[in-house]
């Protein structure tokens, strides 16, 4: 789950803080030159794509890995298979009396064994999603490496997980809250800083 939808739920109710629009930290165009820039650095990092497989954290994970998946292939003049992770399940901020991870074979989209992994989110932040994403990952297999690219770095780890390539990394503080928008899921392709407002 991303910290945007995160968010939205925590605030839905009337009583609860209100977000206001603080700036706009990316651009369309900023988002679409750092996921050249990233796809260049994997690229660099792996020594090519051959073992190479991406891995997007549902929701905004996803369409980042389809991008990067097209950006290094044109690099590379080969396909990069891209899947899928779905982590609900595997959060530690559920209750631990609800159903258990069910692993489904070919899930993801393709075998993890083996394979560089590269596992994309949108933000950064406690460290949370990325553990439960480490652990519904190696339900499905054991890959050989794992790296993580986030687009958007903005500290206050709670967990020791750092990002190996990052988009961009804003300082913010506990109040602020990174909101990412990209046209597959929201119609629209920004990044966004808001506050949480009393």
């Amino acid at each position: 789950m991303s910290e945007t939808t995160e968010t939205t739920t925590k605030t839905s109710s009337p009583e609860k803080s209100k977000l206001r629009e603080k700036g706009r930290l990316m651009s369309a165009s900023e988002i679409e030159r750092t996921l050249v820039r990233l796809a260049h650095e994997i690229v660099e990092k792996n020594e090519g794509a051959d073992n190479l497989g991406l891995v997007g954290i549902k929701r905004r994970g996803v369409p980042l890995a389809e991008r990067l998946g097209k950006l290094i292939a044109g690099i590379e003049k080969r396909p990069v298979q891209t899947g899928m992770l779905d982590i609900n399940l595997y959060r530690d901020d559920l209750t631990t009396t609800g159903p258990r991870p069910t692993v489904v074979p070919g899930e993801i989209g393709f075998d993890v064994n083996g394979r560089d992994i590269v596992l994309l989110d949108d933000v950064l932040y406690t460290g949370r999603t990325i553990r439960a994403a480490l652990d519904a990952l190696f339900d499905h297999g054991r890959p050989k490496s794992v790296q993580l690219l986030v687009l958007i770095d903005r500290g206050h780890r709670e967990l020791p997980i750092q990002a190996t390539y990052t988009g961009r990394t804003v300082p913010t503080s506990r109040r602020e809250i990174i909101e990412v928008k990209l046209n597959e899921i929201d119609g629209q392709e920004q990044v966004l800083l808001v506050e949480l407002v009393d």
